[in-house]
C-alpha cells in the first residue's frame, strides 16, 4: 500500500530536525516539509487549511476546540515551550514591579496568542495584576495593522483599543505613548527606557517553576480532522515520530564532544535545566503536561478567550492519551 503524502509544516528546531532531515519517519506517510515561521504556518493553517499537519498555537487550537469549528485534531507533541517573563517589556522609566501596571496602556499584536495568555496568567497569579487592571492596545509589532486572526469576545471590564492608524505597538512604547508591552518577540525599536519587567528574567522564571512545575507549552502539532478521520492511526504515528524525534535532538545536545550550538557555556545551562526540571525537561504526552495544560485552559477561559472550560482530553485525538509499553 502507498504511503499518504502528506504536507508538513513546522519551525526548524532541533528537535524537529531529525525529521525533516528523514532520520525519523512518520509510519505510512511520504511527508512533503515546509520549515516556515509560526506566524505564517498559524495564519495559513486557520484562514485556509493550507497544511495536511502543522505546528499550531495553543490559544488559537483552544479557541477553535471550545467553538467545536477546529480544523485539525492535537498531537501533545509540544514543540514550542518557554517562560513567558521575557515576553513582558515596559517604559523602565515609568515601571519598576508588576503591580506598577494597574491602570496602564498595554500594547499587544494579538490578544489571544499563547505568550499573552502565559503573560497575563504570570501577572494574575502572581501579582494581583488582572487583564481588566490594563488598557489592552493592539496593533503590529514591525507592521501597522495587525489584526487578530481569530474572533474573540472579550470578557466585561476588559478595554481594548486598536492602535491609531499607521502606527506600530514598538513606536508607540518608544515614544511612551504606551507603558508596557507584552508579545512572542521583543519591541522592533531600541531605547534606553525600554527593557524586561523582569529584570532577571531567568532568575524569575526559575522561583516560577520551583513553586509551580510549569514549564509554559506554547505549541502543538495538529492533523487535519478530516485526515484523522480517514485514517485514525495518523495522530498517533504522528506523536511517535515527533517523540523519537526530539529524543534523538536531545542526545545529540546533551553529547558533549562538541558543543552543538554556537553559544558558550551551553553545557551548563543544559546541567542547569536538568538539575531543576529533570531529564525529560522539554516533556511530550498529555499526563506529565496535565498540570501545565490545565493552568492555561484555566485561564484561557477566564481570560474570555474560549467559550467554555475545556478539559485537556478535548484538546487531543484519543490515540495520543496513552502509549503502549513493553
Amino acid at each position: 500500500m502507498a504511503k499518504l503524502n502528506l504536507s508538513v509544516a513546522i519551525g526548524d528546531y532541533d528537535r524537529n530536525r531529525p525529521l525533516i532531515d528523514g532520520a525519523v519517519q512518520i509510519d505510512g506517510v511520504d511527508p512533503v516539509f515546509m520549515k516556515l515561521y509560526p506566524e505564517e504556518i498559524f495564519f495559513r493553517a486557520f484562514r485556509n487549511q493550507d497544511f495536511d499537519i502543522c505546528e499550531c498555537s495553543l490559544s488559537s487550537f483552544t479557541v477553535k476546540t471550545a467553538a467545536r469549528d477546529c480544523p485539525y485534531v492535537g498531537v501533545p507533541a509540544f514543540v514550542s515551550r518557554m517562560f513567558r517573563h521575557t515576553s513582558i517589556y515596559v517604559r523602565t522609566d515609568r515601571i519598576k514591579k508588576p503591580e506598577d501596571l494597574k491602570g496602564k496602556r498595554v500594547g499587544v499584536p494579538e490578544y489571544q496568542l499563547t505568550a499573552n495568555v502565559w503573560a497575563r496568567a504570570i501577572l494574575e497569579d502572581d501579582f494581583g495584576v488582572k487583564p481588566k487592571d490594563m488598557h489592552w492596545v493592539r496593533g503590529g509589532i514591525e507592521h501597522a495593522g495587525r489584526p487578530e486572526k481569530i474572533n474573540i469576545k472579550l470578557p466585561r471590564g476588559v478595554r481594548m483599543d486598536s492602535a491609531p492608524e499607521g502606527k506600530t505597538i514598538s513606536e508607540l512604547l518608544a515614544k511612551g505613548e504606551i507603558d508596557g508591552f507584552i508579545a512572542p518577540r521583543p519591541p522592533a525599536i531600541e531605547s534606553k527606557n525600554i527593557g524586561w519587567l523582569f529584570r532577571d528574567p531567568v532568575a524569575a522564571a526559575k522561583d516560577y517553576y520551583r513553586r509551580t512545575k510549569i514549564f509554559p507549552i506554547m505549541h502543538l502539532i495538529g492533523v487535519r480532522r478530516t485526515l484523522a478521520e480517514k485514517h485514525p492511526w495518523l495522530p498517533a504515528a504522528v506523536l511517535k515520530a515527533f517523540e523519537q524525534s526530539k529524543a534523538a535532538a536531545m542526545a545529540h545536545l546533551w553529547d558533549t564532544s562538541a558543543t552543538k550550538v554556537a553559544l558558550p557555556f551551553v553545557e551548563e545551562r543544559i546541567s542547569e535545566a536538568r538539575d531543576l526540571m529533570g531529564d525529560d525537561y522539554w516533556s511530550y504526552g498529555v499526563e506529565s503536561n496535565r498540570k501545565t495544560l490545565g493552568t492555561f485552559l484555566r485561564h484561557h477561559h477566564s481570560q474570555g478567550l474560549s467559550s467554555r472550560l475545556l478539559k485537556v482530553e478535548e484538546l487531543f485525538h484519543p490515540s495520543t492519551l496513552e502509549s503502549f509499553k513493553i
